[in-house]
């Protein structure tokens, strides 16, 4: 899905296999956005560790995962990746385009028919209340698609 790093991943074998909530795999993911957010060192890493706190709060349930070497949070399905860019953090939501987005948070990837993101620039606010929204739907879209 993200295209920053094409590359063969050279994660461990664990954090990039499928994850149970409190598995040993979801922590060696969780292990593995810790690294990414510390890699980071400026504003970035202190947006995806808001973003990261926004998505938990949204969904207590939520797994994390590590694909596509970027962070990835999932429930019943992919909600969304966390991507660092130089001058982004870009948080893509796997089937956006489902969703209603009534404050406007969708910024990016806005002419595709699944996905949509929302691009965070150094100095913005996140609106956590429209921001745990969003993830809440998306949620429900993926457990309401779990349970046909």
């Amino acid at each position: 899905m993200p295209n920053e790093s094409r590359k063969k991943s050279k994660e461990p074998k664990e954090a990039t296999a499928g994850k149970k909530a409190g598995s040993s795999q979801g922590t060696a993911a969780s292990r593995m956005i810790d690294q990414r957010i510390k890699e980071l060192d400026d504003w970035r890493g202190e947006m995806l560790t808001r973003l990261r706190a926004v998505i938990k709060q949204a969904d207590p349930d939520v797994v994390e995962e590590w694909k596509w070497a970027v962070p990835v949070w999932s429930h019943d399905g992919l909600i969304c990746t966390g991507e660092a860019y130089k001058n982004a953090v870009k948080m893509t939501f796997a089937r956006g385009a489902a969703l209603e987005d009534p404050s406007g948070l969708f910024n990016s990837s806005l002419e595709g028919n699944t996905r949509r993101a929302i691009d965070f620039r150094q100095g913005e606010k996140v609106d956590e209340k429209a921001l745990k929204a969003l993830i809440r739907s998306a949620v429900k879209l993926n457990t309401s698609r779990a349970d046909d």
